[in-house]
C-alpha cells in the first residue's frame, strides 16, 4: 500500500467513528439511499429473517456460517438489552432454522460500554442459549483501548462455556504475547489482521512484516492443535496455508466476509477448505462499510457502481 492509499484508508477509518457524520448520512434520504445501496453488496438486510434466509442458501451450498447483528458502542441500559433479546432471538431462530452457526457479537453492544458486569451477564445468558441450540458464540474484537476488558471477560465467559471463541487482531503489539494465554482456553482463535485505526506504537501497518506475524500466529494455534480461524481475504496467505496443509486439518477453517472475495471463497471450498461466511445484518451499516472500503481501496470502485446500479446486487455472488 503506498503512502496516498494508507492516508485514504486511514481516512475511511475516521469518517466511521465520526459519529456526526454518520448521524448525517443516516438523516438524510439521499446519503442514506446511496451509500445503503453500497452497504448491501456486504450487508445482507436490516432484518434477522433476512439474513436467516441468506445464511440457509450459503449452508446448502456448504458453507459454514457466521451470523452477526452489527452494532457496537452501545451506552444506553435499555439498547444493551434489546440488541441482547435480538441476538437471542437470532439463536433461536437459526436453531429452527437447523442451521450450525458461530453467532458474533461485540461485547460493547450488548454492556461493555455501559457497566461491564451487565456484558457478561447477557454474553453468559447467550452463551447458554446458544448450547441448548447447538449454535456457538465469537466475540469479536473492538479498538485497543478495550482490548483487556474483552480478554478478561472472555477468559470468564471461556471458563464456564465451551462454545465461546475470541477473535485476535494480529496487528497490535500484544497479540503474540496474548495468545499463549488464549491458547490454555478451548475456544476456538479467529484470527484477523485489524480493521481498527491504532498508531504504530502499538500496532502494526498493513505490510509484509504483519502478513509474517499472521502466519506466525496461525503456526502456533495449528502447533497447539487448537480450533482457529483463519479470517482473512490475502491471498498470499491463504496460498500460504493451503500449501502446508492447513486446511486439510480438522481444527483449521478459512473465514470471509460475505460481499469480500466471494470467488476466493468458492475457489477454498472447492478445492476441500472448510469454508466459513460471515453474515451481517441490521441497521448499523455504515461503519461496517467504511471498515469494508478501507481494507481493500479498489472496493471504492464497486461501491460507486453500486450505488449507481443497485441491480447489480441483485446477483447472488456465491451461486455456484
Amino acid at each position: 500500500m503506498t503512502a496516498e492509499q494508507q492516508l485514504a484508508a486511514d481516512a475511511l477509518r475516521t469518517f466511521a467513528r465520526d459519529e456526526r457524520l454518520k448521524a448525517h448520512v443516516l438523516d438524510s434520504p439521499l446519503f442514506y439511499r446511496m451509500l445503503s445501496a453500497a452497504a448491501k453488496r456486504y450487508v445482507v438486510g436490516e432484518t434477522r429473517d433476512e439474513a436467516v434466509a441468506v445464511a440457509r442458501r450459503l449452508s446448502g451450498r456448504g458453507y459454514r456460517i457466521s451470523l452477526e447483528y452489527i452494532g457496537e458502542n452501545t451506552r444506553e441500559r435499555e439498547e444493551c438489552i434489546r440488541a441482547k433479546e435480538e441476538f437471542a432471538a437470532l439463536i433461536g431462530e437459526a436453531g429452527r432454522q437447523g442451521l450450525t452457526a458461530d453467532i458474533c457479537f461485540d461485547l460493547s453492544h450488548i454492556g461493555l460500554t455501559a457497566d461491564e458486569e451487565m456484558a457478561f451477564a447477557h454474553a453468559d445468558e447467550l452463551a447458554f442459549l446458544a448450547g441448548q441450540s447447538g449454535q456457538s458464540l465469537m466475540v469479536s474484537m473492538e479498538e485497543s483501548d478495550k482490548t483487556e476488558a474483552i480478554w478478561k471477560l472472555y477468559e470468564r465467559l471461556a471458563v464456564r462455556h465451551g462454545n465461546v471463541g475470541i477473535t485476535v487482531q494480529a496487528h497490535l503489539h500484544r497479540s503474540l504475547a496474548d495468545l499463549p494465554r488464549l491458547l490454555e482456553l478451548t475456544g476456538k482463535i479467529r484470527l484477523v489482521k485489524g480493521a481498527f485505526k491504532e498508531p504504530q506504537s502499538i500496532a502494526l501497518p498493513r505490510g509484509r512484516e504483519l502478513n509474517e506475524r499472521y502466519v506466525r500466529m496461525i503456526e502456533a494455534c495449528v502447533g497447539a492443535g487448537h480450533p482457529c480461524s483463519i479470517a482473512t481475504h490475502d491471498e498470499a496467505i491463504i496460498r500460504i496455508a493451503q500449501e502446508r496443509g492447513y486446511f486439510a486439518l480438522p481444527h483449521v477453517e478459512a473465514e470471509m466476509l460475505y460481499g469480500i472475495r466471494p470467488e476466493l471463497a468458492k475457489a477454498a471450498r472447492q478445492w476441500g477448505a472448510a469454508t466459513r461466511l460471515y453474515v451481517t445484518y441490521g441497521r448499523e451499516w455504515y461503519l461496517y462499510l467504511c471498515h469494508r472500503l478501507a481494507e481493500h481501496l479498489p472496493n471504492l470502485y464497486t461501491a460507486l457502481a453500486d450505488m449507481a446500479d443497485p441491480a447489480r446486487l441483485q446477483r447472488d455472488p456465491y451461486e455456484n
